[in-house]
């Protein structure tokens, strides 16, 4: 092309401003590595940066299982690996870590932070699996048992705050809310297809909604491509309430679905029956609940094995995380803490 030539036009970058549209634009600390002044501030504010899952009760959990060096732990929840971290350096030299997430997306991340972190393959094993197949892996691995088990049964805030991922409210996306993409049903078809009867009794028996035959009338048997769609929808049933309580409607609706599409109170039953068994002689287990519907069922899973003789000890009662910690990370505020020793 001759320098007389015309050139050709070209738009300018558009200016994103200071409140830009994108998601992966609006939260600087998705990226904490190139980002740390900005997590440093979110934590400093006492919220939780956006992709990232702050462990809640760290020192309660490590008081419980008391884990000692030359140990073995399973992580069934390992999420973000906050309490893996933790633990892996209470059991060195001589120990052992082995972590279970479902989550085809996070967990290689997981993975990959801990090895930067310098936990080789001699000392830390990731394994893709849900918690109800507990039992498999160690058996799998030649093992007979744990001397530490730890369930988080809370939702990893990457989760909750990608907006592909389908479990926010705040945020429009897909209605998927699947833990693991590649399996199963999105929210979206199984509202398709619930009767109304059924998702009132889901709604009651996943997340204690008062209101729930209302809210099933309004949802079974539709079509809902968004999270927001959803969300309006839910607000729309409750036209006589409080904005402050169809606000709560619509988290508890949006829980009662995420543990129906993950089938998370079958996969915590099978969790439960088979955690004594899993654990070694003087084997300690810890449990950390957000919901009521979770708490009920290990607090009558421990009583069970108690009399049952299959624990030697359990908790009399549920441990709370700090006034400080919940003033510094909100998301600690439902979680209750149970514990069995073998």
């Amino acid at each position: 092309m001759s320098e007389d030539a015309p050139q050709p036009h070209r738009r300018r970058p558009r200016y994103s401003g200071r409140n830009p549209r994108r998601f992966e634009d609006k939260y600087k600390e998705l990226n904490p590595e190139k980002y740390p002044e900005t997590v440093a501030h979110v934590l400093a504010s006492g919220k939780t940066p956006a992709g990232m899952h702050v462990p809640i009760m760290v020192p309660e959990i490590l008081g419980v299982l008391d884990p000692q060096p030359g140990e073995l732990i399973v992580d069934c929840t390992l999420g973000y690996g906050g309490h893996t971290r933790e633990l892996l350096g209470r059991i060195q030299p001589g120990g052992r870590l082995i972590g279970l997430d479902v989550d085809p997306v996070e967990q290689p991340r997981t993975e990959q932070r801990l090895r930067d972190l310098g936990f080789g393959p001699e000392t830390f094993l990731a394994r893709r699996s849900n918690f109800a197949g507990l039992p498999k892996v160690l058996a799998a691995e030649g093992l007979t048992g744990a001397d530490c088990i730890l369930a988080d049964l809370g939702v990893s805030s990457m989760q909750i705050d990608t907006p592909a991922r389908g479990f926010s409210v705040k945020t429009p996306g897909p209605l998927d809310m699947r833990m693991n993409p590649n399996k199963g049903q999105p929210a979206s078809a199984f509202l398709a297809q619930v009767r109304p009867d059924a998702l009132a009794e889901i709604l009651k028996e996943n997340a204690d909604e008062p209101r729930a035959e209302a809210i099933a009338q309004r949802l079974a048997g539709r079509t809902f491509v968004l999270t927001t769609d959803l969300a309006a929808a839910i607000r729309l049933a409750l036209p006589k309430v409080s904005e402050d309580e169809r606000e709560k409607a619509v988290r508890r609706v949006f829980q009662a679905l995420r543990i129906a599409v993950n089938e998370e109170f079958a996969a915590l039953d099978t969790l439960l029956r088979a955690l004594p068994e899993c654990l070694n002689p003087g084997g300690r287990v810890a449990i950390l609940t957000f919901h009521s519907g979770e708490d009920r069922r290990v607090k009558k899973a421990f009583q069970t094995a108690l009399r049952e003789g299959r624990y030697a000890e359990i908790s009399e009662d549920v441990t709370r995380a700090s006034a400080e910690e919940c003033r510094a990370n909100p998301r600690a505020t439902s979680a209750k803490l149970r514990w069995a020793r073998r």
